[in-house]
């Protein structure tokens, strides 16, 4: 059995250079690979900022509301670093969005933490301000740490995601024997289907390459490119 940091300190002891989130947006033309270095260099970033600076702690739930995008692969890693629960509830302690839904849980900002990420390339600060109370990530996550080591971490038998439906552990999540390919996928990461595959594609060395705003005539070209075999486009 293993936790989120137990998975991420083997690969990146196994594969440190290699690839692992590989984003394209085709409307943007935006390409952003993330070698597993630099895909725990940022979920250490994210983990300081929902940790260190706004107070979250081990067992809190955290909804991740965001599209198909490489940030939202650091901060799932981020909550399962420090032992948040992802989850899809209305009323988590926490929310992480984007700018097509920041308007929604703004009335909320008050209440819990709400961080915002502008979906921008390179992960910059939104153009205009935000709502009262709403953090932007694109300010706030560039003075964390490159690494963090979580005080309080996660056991296996902690839950890492909690749908409507259904609740898993790490120890499920990360206990297996994971998938060591090469995947293509649509599919939003923060969701049930897109969270499990890049927790099967960490424990088992594989990588991802995520694309949105594809047509369907490029998603074969990009699939060829990155020697990746496309998945079905289911999200739930």
């Amino acid at each position: 059995m293993s936790s989120f940091p137990e998975t991420l300190a083997r690969a990146l002891r196994t594969d440190p250079g290699g690839p692992f989130v590989t984003f394209y947006d085709e409307t943007s033309g935006e390409r952003q690979e993330l070698s597993t270095t630099t895909y725990a260099n940022w979920v250490a970033k994210a983990s300081g900022l929902l940790v260190d600076e706004h107070g979250l702690e081990r067992g809190d739930s955290i909804r991740i509301d965001l599209p198909t995008h490489w940030l939202a692969t650091v901060f799932l890693g981020a909550a399962w670093n420090t032992g948040l629960v992802v989850t899809d509830s209305e009323s988590p302690d926490a929310v992480v969005c984007g700018p097509e839904t920041v308007a929604a849980w703004a009335d909320g900002a008050g209440k819990r933490p709400t961080l915002a990420c502008s979906l921008l390339p390179f992960g910059v600060r939104f153009a205009d301000p935000l709502p009262q109370g709403v953090h932007d990530v694109g300010i706030e996550v560039w003075g964390q740490p490159d690494a963090f080591t979580p005080f309080d971490p996660p056991e296996t038998d902690d839950a890492a995601v909690s749908w409507t439906d259904i609740e898993t552990s790490h120890a499920a999540l990360f206990g297996g024997d994971g998938n060591s390919a090469r995947l293509l996928t649509t599919v939003p990461p923060a969701s049930p289907v897109g969270a499990e595959l890049l927790a099967a594609l960490l424990v088992g060395g594989g990588s991802l390459v995520l694309v949105t705003n594809a047509t369907e005539d490029r998603l074969p070209i990009i699939a060829s490119s990155e020697r990746a075999t496309r998945l079905p486009d289911h999200s739930s």
